[in-house]
């Protein structure tokens, strides 16, 4: 288990690392165009939040544990998401497609991140969304034949699996303080927000899924698969946290 100094030094040298080959120019033909660009564009919305209610649920959190440098670390995180949405958008901008400011779907997470207040729940929904991530960026990198966006798809998915490990470890933490019955209720909980929100993202991206090679079954099935990696071994071993492979921090 990774101490949060250590997973702010992770974040801190991450941060410099860079993967991607600006001097190449966006390719995109008519078929990318009416099957990703949409999902491109929202989820680039999606990962423009300031952070802020996550933030301030940190930042209470952190001062009942006595940890300030999970506040910090969680700071870089936010940077880190940041950072794709900001390359995302370069990439729009660089094919002379817009940068969309309003979709539903982020409408709605927005909305929801408003009324979530505590750690717990605000871990559960990025480990979800984390999740989907993997599949979504995976499905846009199959989907298209640009190899500049290739590699923006490529950068984001060597960022998630540690982003995945951070947030898997405190769920953890959080949930082994539980008495018996609250475990049992909270899993509950986890369970069947991350089904309705797994449904949620296929509705609203099915068309990308499908053209990175996803039928509905398979999404779901990998989705189910990450959810047993991250959620359901916390009542399956109780007390261990387990992390991700091949996921090194510095």
């Amino acid at each position: 288990m990774h101490t949060s100094h250590e997973w702010y030094q992770y974040f801190s040298h991450n941060l410099q690392v860079q993967r991607i080959n600006w001097e190449q120019s966006p390719q995109l033909n008519t078929r990318e165009l009416e099957t990703i660009l949409p999902s491109l564009q929202a989820w680039q919305l999606g990962e423009t939040s300031d952070g802020k209610n996550l933030l301030n649920a940190c930042t209470r959190y952190a001062h009942t544990i006595d940890d300030p440098f999970y506040v910090k670390a969680m700071e870089l995180f936010i940077k880190e998401e940041q950072k794709h949405g900001n390359n995302l958008g370069k990439y729009l901008d660089m094919a002379g497609q817009l940068r969309i400011q309003k979709n539903w779907g982020d409408s709605l997470f927005r909305w929801v991140r408003h009324l979530n207040t505590s750690m717990e729940s605000w871990t559960i929904a990025v480990i979800t969304v984390e999740n989907s991530a993997q599949i979504f960026y995976q499905a846009l990198k199959d989907a298209t034949g640009c190899p500049l966006l290739k590699q923006i798809c490529t950068d984001i998915l060597i960022d998630e699996a540690p982003h995945i490990q951070f947030q898997q470890q405190r769920l953890t933490m959080i949930f082994q303080l539980k008495g018996k019955f609250s475990k049992a209720l909270s899993f509950f909980c986890y369970k069947y927000f991350y089904i309705g929100t797994t449904l949620l993202i296929w509705m609203t991206h099915k068309k990308l899924f499908k053209a990175g090679g996803n039928s509905f079954r398979k999404y779901y099935h990998k989705m189910m698969f990450r959810f047993q990696k991250t959620v359901g071994r916390l009542v399956h071993k109780p007390g261990k946290t387990y992390l991700i492979q091949h996921c090194r921090v510095v």
